[in-house]
């Protein structure tokens, strides 16, 4: 224990200060103690969560941790259909979509599909740059029925293709979970 000079008289339990400085040192203490264990904490959680993590890539991006996963596995294919037509025909209409989606769409997917209007943009066969009306239709189906529905989306493509004279219908598929 440090001795205090011997011109204050003081033992070294007291200060001149009736004992604020003790206590302060006491505080000071108590805080560095505080925040050293915070920077433990703070740089180990990040490895504990990964030591303590499946292994799934797909784990940690389904639900946070501490959350149960809800839904089935499901598919959500997004295909984005143009309206003008490059052979120079007249654009596709809204009545004319909605009667393609009628008779090429609904019978294929009849629990449901949701059409979005947009504005898109691509190069074309000649490297010139379109932009054009649009629509993209969203469905979601089980994976189980992955391959059958393939099939049917294929066929939904190609009708528009050829009904539409277009270059192309383009497709963007995402697994993913649902929950109805």
């Amino acid at each position: 224990m440090p001795l205090l000079p011997r011109s204050t008289g003081r033992r070294c339990n007291e200060s001149a200060d009736g004992g604020d400085s003790r206590r302060r040192l006491k505080e000071h203490t108590a805080l560095t103690a505080a925040a050293a264990a915070l920077a433990v904490l703070a740089v180990g959680t990040p490895v504990a969560y990964a030591t303590l993590d499946s292994g799934s890539p797909t784990a940690s991006r389904s639900a946070p941790s501490g959350i149960a996963a809800r839904g089935k596995a499901y598919i959500e294919t997004r295909l984005f259909f143009g309206t003008e037509r490059p052979d120079g025909g007249p654009d596709v209409t809204d009545q004319q979509f909605l009667a393609f989606v009628d008779e090429e769409v609904t019978p294929r997917f009849p629990r449901g599909l949701t059409i979005q209007d947009g504005r898109g943009q691509w190069r074309d066969s000649h490297g010139a740059i379109e932009r054009e009306r649009s629509y993209e239709l969203t469905l979601l189906y089980p994976a189980t029925e992955a391959r059958l529905r393939d099939e049917q989306i294929e066929r939904i493509r190609n009708a528009y293709e050829n009904a539409y004279a277009q270059d192309s219908v383009a497709r963007l598929e995402e697994r993913t979970t649902a929950d109805f």
